[in-house]
């Protein structure tokens, strides 16, 4: 599956859930989109176990943007430590750099957070890396690099953001910086998710 890049709509009806926020269309019409979605909202859509876990990981790579090849690999490494494995995954998708950056509030959505970080205008710890999935660590400081912190984009949207709404993270409005102060554990991430289907998907 490539990114997808069409309607957000389109893509919240399907899962019924506003996975790129606040959506008045959702509202209006929940149910999928396409000539039987209707029906299928009236008859309650039934659906496979195997099909529920397939819509709960596809839900969560539109939600993040991430490719199959590049989720596998996460599953894969999540599997590989210790812990709850599902709580870990969306720990590593969390601290993926394009998302902190969404997170931050320097950029409106994952995907001009992805574009930010792909023309260079982010650094960490002081480095400029152009790498959306790059993995940061605990301890590692995401900041807009001189050049850049007059950027419309960057400036409209940190207009918006409230500070600390994500209590893993710590912003300095000063230097345009944020810190990663811990991994988030499962309660602190607002995604409607369930991430359990999905492990229970790859795990077969």
């Amino acid at each position: 599956m490539a990114r997808y890049i069409g309607p957000k709509s389109k893509i919240a009806r399907k899962f019924k859930d506003p996975i790129y926020g606040p959506d008045k269309y959702l509202e209006k019409k929940n149910y999928p989109p396409g000539q039987h979605g209707v029906n299928k909202k009236r008859s309650g859509g039934r659906i496979s176990e195997y099909g529920l876990q397939l819509q709960e990981k596809q839900k969560a790579k539109y939600t993040y943007g991430i490719l199959e090849k590049q989720f596998r690999n996460l599953y894969k490494k999540a599997s590989s430590r210790k812990g709850i494995t599902g709580e870990i995954l969306l720990q590593l998708i969390e601290a993926r750099l394009d998302n902190t950056v969404y997170r931050l509030g320097i950029a409106p959505t994952r995907t001009a957070a992805r574009q930010l970080v792909s023309h260079k205008h982010i650094a960490v710890n002081g480095k400029v890396v152009n790498i959306p999935s790059y993995t940061l660590k605990v301890g590692d400081i995401v900041s807009v690099r001189e050049r850049s912190k007059a950027l419309e984009v960057v400036t409209d949207s940190l207009s918006r953001h409230s500070a600390g709404k994500y209590p893993w993270l710590e912003w300095d409005e000063n230097s345009m910086s944020g810190k990663l102060m811990m991994l988030p554990s499962r309660d602190m991430i607002p995604e409607n998710i369930q991430e359990q289907l999905i492990i229970e998907l790859y795990s077969k």
